[in-house]
């Protein structure tokens, strides 16, 4: 089951890198549940695919932003959920990193494909 979580979640991190590093808002909402809730960069939660288009759409237009995944856990909840934690590491104008932060996935089967259900970002930082 653990393959199969990796597996799963591999696969939308290679479609949701592609997409980012296009800032194609449009196919990066297509890879979330249309109940999605989403916390990205900034303090606002966004629900739904219109919620993360927005978020995506509202990013500063970067010449040729890319993102690397690191440090890759899953785990298989049942057969429609998979828990995804990960470092991801944005690149966004040269070769270090202008960004790295500890990131969540729930994905979550939905009309017979896998759809991030929820989305969080938080700081490597520790905050206490």
């Amino acid at each position: 089951m653990l393959d199969e979580a990796n597996e799963i979640a591999s696969a939308i991190i290679a479609r949701w890198s592609a997409g980012f590093g296009k800032l194609d808002a449009d196919a990066l909402a297509a890879l979330y549940s249309q109940h999605a809730f989403f916390f990205g960069s900034n303090p606002t939660l966004y629900r739904g695919r219109n919620g993360v288009k927005a978020y995506f759409n509202g990013l500063p237009r970067w010449q040729a932003p890319r993102v690397e995944f690191s440090d890759l856990k899953t785990d298989r909840v049942n057969p429609d959920l998979v828990n995804m934690a990960a470092i991801a590491s944005f690149f966004v104008d040269g070769d270090a990193p202008s960004l790295a932060v500890k990131i969540t996935w729930v994905i979550a089967r939905e009309d017979g494909d896998w759809k991030i259900a929820c989305h969080h970002v938080s700081s490597q930082t520790p905050l206490i």
